[in-house]
């Protein structure tokens, strides 16, 4: 089956996904963990990526980033992983693939999933049972949400910002929604749309992505349904669909008497 192509809509944050192969880690350490992340600053930077929440987890790792065009998720994630992997790989005497073939990726809708997939990311680590509160995970941006900590990584983003007219009034308005934020319906989603790589949205910010030409959902499976008035065509031929109705017109004569 061919590779679903990756939408990437430049202005808009993604939910990315990178996995490590057959799960294995792509961390050993701390040592690790740094390494990644100064990569990750550096290519985020170069690439002009705004990255709003980020985790490490020991086989995986999941961003929230907005893109400035169509190329640079690409081109950041393609400079990380050269950088990070050959590290990687010369600490620990190892070589080949470390990743799970290539990122994962979803659009997602700004005003409804941008701030439950912060939570969605940087509750990862208590869902995987590594911790038991969030903010015991040093490797997320978890604190920096919650003021513990300011993250050179992190860009802000103006749904934050939103969230209060001072820090302290952003940082415990954000700690308010993390209690409630996201509903379980929306982590399956957000979990599924990655995985896959469809956007998220309401219906109508689905509707004009569609509009826009871009496709926003899988097509149902099979061969699409034919109607009555619906034609086939055969060797350059236009046919009557198979069930439509055909009318005949009479012969013509080739009697020269005949009237």
């Amino acid at each position: 089956m061919a590779r679903l192509p990756r939408l990437v809509l430049p202005g808009l944050p993604h939910l990315l996904i990178q996995r490590g192969h057959n799960r294995q880690p792509v961390f050993v350490d701390d040592t690790d963990r740094e390494a990644y992340l100064a990569a990750l600053r550096e290519a985020a930077a170069n690439q002009r990526v705004a990255v709003h929440a980020y985790v490490l987890l020991p086989d995986e790792v999941m961003l929230l980033a907005t893109p400035p065009d169509a190329e640079a998720l690409g081109r950041m994630m393609q400079a990380l992983g050269r950088r990070y992997v050959a590290a990687f790989n010369a600490r620990h005497g190892r070589s080949g693939t470390l990743w799970e073939g290539r990122y994962r990726a979803a659009v997602l809708e700004p005003t409804r999933y941008f701030l439950p997939c912060c939570c969605y990311i940087e509750q990862s680590p208590v869902r995987a049972g590594l911790c038991e509160r969030a903010e015991d995970w040093r490797w997320s941006s978890h604190a920096h949400h919650r003021g513990a900590r300011n993250d050179p990584l992190v860009s802000g983003h103006a749904l934050y910002w939103a969230l209060g007219n001072t820090p302290f009034e952003r940082e415990a308005a954000y700690r308010r929604l993390f209690e409630t934020l996201p509903s379980a319906a929306d982590l399956r989603a957000l979990s599924e749309s990655a995985l896959r790589g469809w956007p998220l949205g309401s219906p109508a910010f689905l509707q004009q992505l569609q509009r826009a030409g871009h496709a926003a959902a899988p097509k149902p499976p099979g061969r699409p349904r034919k109607t009555p008035e619906s034609v086939a065509v055969k060797g350059g031929v236009a046919m009557p669909a198979v069930g439509a109705k055909i009318t005949l017109s009479p012969k013509k004569s080739h009697n020269p008497g005949a009237a």
